[in-house]
C-alpha cells in the first residue's frame, strides 16, 4: 500500500512540475492586464465569456460514455493513402508584385501574401498539437508544403485563440526570429512573451478592436468559443475571429467557434468578403455550440457575405470522432442547396484571389 501512495504521489508531482516548468504551457497575464480586462463586458471573475449563453460541459455520464468511441481505433479518421500535398520552393514566395494569395498547410494554419506582405494564420506546424508528443496524434502527412526555414520574412503572425492546434510552442520558436509583429487576442501575448517575444512587437486586441499595418485594416472579432492551454485556465485569454482588408481584397478568417449572429454582425459591419476560411471539423452534437456543424459552416459563410469559402480546421489532424472526410462532403452538400460558393484546395495549392476559385479535384478520395 505504501508504494501504491509512493507511485501515486511520485506521478502527481511529476505531472505538476512538467505544467509548472514546461514551456509549452505559456505565460499568465499580469495582474495589471486582468485590471485592464475587468473593464470589458465579457470579462469578470477572471474569465473571458461568450456574447451568447454557451454551454460546452457534457455531464460525467456523457463523458464516460463517450471515452471508448473517441479512443476507438477508427481507421476512417484518417486518411488510407498518401495526401497530395503541393510542395513549395521559397522562390516562388519572393517574386515581386505578387497577387493576393494563400497557400494552405491544412488544418487553420495559412500565410496570406497581400499588398507584399507576408502573414501567418495560425500557424500550428509541428506534428502534434498538444503540450507533449505523447500526448495527442501526429499530422496526417510527414512534410509541410514547405518548412518553416524555407519561409520568406513574415510581416505579422495573427492567432486566434491559444488552443494547441491554433497556437504551438515549437512553431514559435522557429518563427520568431523571422517575425515582426505578432496580432493576438487579449492574454495571447503573455505566451509570447514567456517564449521570448520582445513585448514591443506584440499586440494584443479585443473584440471589435481594429488597427491600422502597414496599409492592411485588420479587425478582431467575436467567435462563440474558449480558450486555455492547462487544466486551470480555460477562458483566462480571449478567442476570436480576424477580418484582413488589404487595398483590393477583404478577407475573413473564422478561427473556431459555434454559429451564432455574431457571424451576420461581422458581415453586416465588415463585408462582403472575397473569401472567408470558415471553421469546418473537429465538431460533434455534444459541443456544437462551440464547435460548427458542417451545415452551419455553409450557412456562416452567407451570415457574413462571402463570395468564396473554403472550409478549414481538418485535414490534418483527428481531434473528433467523425470520418476524416465527413467535414468536406457535408459542407459541400449544403453549400450546393444553398448556392454558397465553395472552394476546397490541394494542401499546398496556391490560392489565387485573382483566379476563379472552384474545387477542381476531389483530392480527398482514395484514388
Amino acid at each position: 500500500m505504501v508504494s501504491f501512495i509512493i507511485i501515486v504521489a511520485t506521478f502527481i508531482l511529476l505531472g505538476v512540475l512538467f505544467v509548472r516548468l514546461s514551456p509549452e504551457f505559456g505565460g499568465t497575464p499580469s495582474e495589471q492586464k486582468i485590471s485592464e480586462y475587468e473593464q470589458l463586458d465579457y470579462f469578470s471573475d477572471g474569465k473571458f465569456s461568450n456574447l451568447i449563453p454557451t454551454t460546452m460541459d457534457m455531464d460525467f455520464g456523457k463523458t464516460i460514455k463517450m471515452l471508448p468511441k473517441f479512443f476507438k481505433n477508427d481507421p476512417s479518421r484518417v486518411p488510407s493513402f498518401e495526401l497530395p500535398i503541393v510542395s513549395r520552393d521559397s522562390l516562388e514566395l519572393v517574386a515581386d508584385s505578387l497577387p493576393t494569395r494563400l497557400v494552405w498547410f491544412g488544418h487553420s494554419a495559412f500565410l496570406l501574401q497581400i499588398d507584399g506582405k507576408n502573414i501567418l494564420i495560425d500557424p500550428m506546424l509541428g506534428e502534434v498539437p498538444a503540450p507533449n508528443p505523447l500526448l495527442g496524434k501526429k499530422r496526417f502527412f510527414k512534410d509541410l508544403p514547405i518548412e518553416i526555414e524555407k519561409l520568406p520574412q513574415i510581416d505579422l503572425i495573427i492567432i486566434s485563440h491559444d488552443h494547441y492546434d491554433h497556437l504551438d510552442y515549437g512553431s514559435i520558436q522557429k518563427l520568431k526570429e523571422k517575425t515582426k509583429q505578432f496580432y493576438v487576442p487579449l492574454g495571447v501575448g503573455a505566451h509570447f512573451e514567456r517564449w521570448g517575444v520582445s513585448t514591443d512587437q506584440i499586440h494584443e486586441m479585443k473584440w471589435w478592436e481594429e488597427a491600422e499595418v502597414d496599409g492592411l485594416s485588420l479587425a478582431f472579432t467575436p467567435s462563440r468559443h474558449f480558450s486555455g492551454r492547462g487544466a486551470t485556465n480555460r477562458f483566462s485569454t480571449l478567442w476570436g475571429s480576424w477580418v484582413i482588408k488589404g487595398k483590393d481584397d477583404n478577407i475573413y478568417f473564422s478561427g473556431d467557434g459555434g454559429y451564432g449572429p455574431h457571424f451576420k454582425e461581422i458581415g453586416e459591419k465588415y463585408g462582403p468578403f472575397d473569401f472567408a476560411m470558415m471553421e469546418c471539423g473537429q465538431y460533434n452534437e455534444n459541443w456544437k455550440e462551440i464547435h460548427m456543424m458542417p451545415e452551419e459552416t455553409a450557412m456562416a459563410g452567407q451570415d457574413v457575405n462571402a463570395k468564396v469559402i473554403m472550409p478549414i480546421h481538418w485535414a490534418a489532424f483527428t481531434l473528433a470522432m467523425h470520418s476524416w472526410t465527413d467535414p468536406v462532403e457535408r459542407v459541400t452538400l449544403k453549400a450546393q442547396e444553398i448556392n454558397q460558393p465553395l472552394f476546397v484546395p490541394k494542401i499546398g495549392e496556391f490560392i489565387n484571389l485573382k483566379d476563379s476559385l472552384w474545387t477542381k479535384e476531389e483530392w480527398w478520395i482514395k484514388p
